[in-house]
């Protein structure tokens, strides 16, 4: 019965052996895939540095052309403001041409002998003119 006992012990030593052997063949392949871990998280650190860079220079870019829209955009402001000047300026002047029209045709209507003879003297006074 004694040698059932020593048989066991050496079954289990040799169990342990075997169990030892595989966990050590586990912190191998561990510290293996934690190395591949790092070299990645590594790599990705490099790429986010690189693609954080490049976002700050491209917010930059963004930034200057935005300024550089807005001045264009109040140059541009002036010129429709002044644009809107000169529409109002022409519509005055038409309106002042339509109160001319009116004046001269009512005068017209009053008195056609008057009209007449200033039509006269108008053709005459652009002959002369482009005689000379």
């Amino acid at each position: 019965m004694e040698i059932i006992g020593y048989i066991a012990a050496i079954i289990a030593a040799l169990a342990f052996v075997i169990l030892v052997i595989y966990f050590v063949i586990t912190l191998k392949v561990a510290k293996q895939t934690l190395h591949n871990v790092a070299n990645t998280l590594e790599s990705l650190d490099k790429q986010m540095q690189g693609i954080t860079d490049e976002t700050t220079q491209l917010l930059t870019k963004t930034n200057k052309l935005a300024d550089d829209m807005n001045q264009k955009s109040t140059k541009l402001n002036g010129l429709f403001d002044g644009a809107r000047g000169i529409g109002e300026t022409v519509k005055d002047f038409n309106q002042s041409l339509k109160q001319l029209t009116n004046s001269v045709s009512k005068a017209a209507e009053k008195d056609p002998e008057k009209t007449s003879q200033a039509i006269r003297w108008g053709s005459a006074l652009i002959d002369i003119w482009k005689k000379k």
